[in-house]
């Protein structure tokens, strides 16, 4: 059985847990922020399901736990920074990481991959584990691919409690289409007011923040003839979590770095 250990069991870490559960696999530590509610609570419980007999631990004994605990993998769901923070302790007891967390610069990100290489370890990181999404950045790259010269925009909606924006979902979106069509994240151009004539090549990108939306992200690629619209609807949060035990099976003995469609063999 695989041992996980989960850091962050907040409004999607939560499922992630319901997830891992269900899929057979051990949560044998989990982890919130040192004074979280959260903390001391069973981690069964917080999924919805029976208690398994696992606490939720501070951070601050984040070291400590997992050395005694000894999790096969570890799953990251909480916020860019506190990831940042932890990354070098967890890189240096050689732990293979799963990490959905999003708002990462490119900076983080090169960081990231510089500590995989570094200390040989197995990471897959993607800002986004639902299957459905997967395809969509790949149907998104396909169109990019065949449909240059048309303007793009990326509208992503999200409920009133999202941290980042635009999500990472939009962002991948628009890092993908980018790489399809020679340009780069100087192309991109978040949100429009006052007179704002489009550039040849922009990608347009705006969030929208409002009531309970689970996630929505539209991109379209339009000509002045013609428009196509490419749509991805999570109807429920748990589709955020239903890769996430796939991605636990596939990096528990891999080293270096992967995204989610290496995962589902999307490539």
């Amino acid at each position: 059985m695989i041992k996980v250990a989960l850091i962050g069991v907040g409004r999607t870490g939560s499922l992630v847990a319901k997830s891992i559960i269900e899929r057979k696999m051990q949560i044998v530590a989990a982890f919130a922020a040192q004074g979280d509610p959260q903390v001391g609570q069973d981690v069964g419980i917080l999924a919805g399901l029976q208690k398994i007999g696992v606490n939720v631990s501070s951070a601050a004994d984040l070291a400590k736990i997992l050395d005694s605990s000894k999790p096969d993998v570890v799953v990251d769901f909480t916020v860019a920074n506190a990831f940042m923070q932890n990354l070098g302790l967890l890189a240096g007891k050689k732990l293979n990481l799963v990490v959905g967390t999003t708002g990462f610069s490119e900076q983080q990100l090169n960081e990231i991959k510089d500590v995989v290489k570094k200390k040989d370890i197995g990471v897959v990181l993607s800002p986004n584990m639902s299957v459905g999404v997967n395809v969509f950045w790949q149907l998104c790259r396909e169109a990019a691919r065949n449909l240059k010269g048309y303007n793009i925009e990326i509208i992503d909606k999200h409920h009133k409690f999202k941290k980042d924006s635009p999500s990472g979902t939009a962002l991948k979106a628009a890092q993908i289409i980018a790489e399809a069509q020679g340009l780069s994240q100087r192309n991109f151009v978040y949100g429009r007011q006052g007179q704002s004539l489009r550039n040849e090549g922009d990608i347009g990108i705006h969030a929208i923040r409002a009531g309970n939306i689970v996630g929505e992200h539209t991109v379209i690629f339009a000509s002045l003839n013609e428009r196509i619209e490419i749509t991805h609807i999570a109807q429920s949060r748990e589709a955020f979590a239903e890769g996430v035990p796939k991605a636990i099976e596939y990096i528990r003995e891999k080293k270096g770095f992967y995204g989610m469609d290496d995962v589902l063999g999307l490539k």
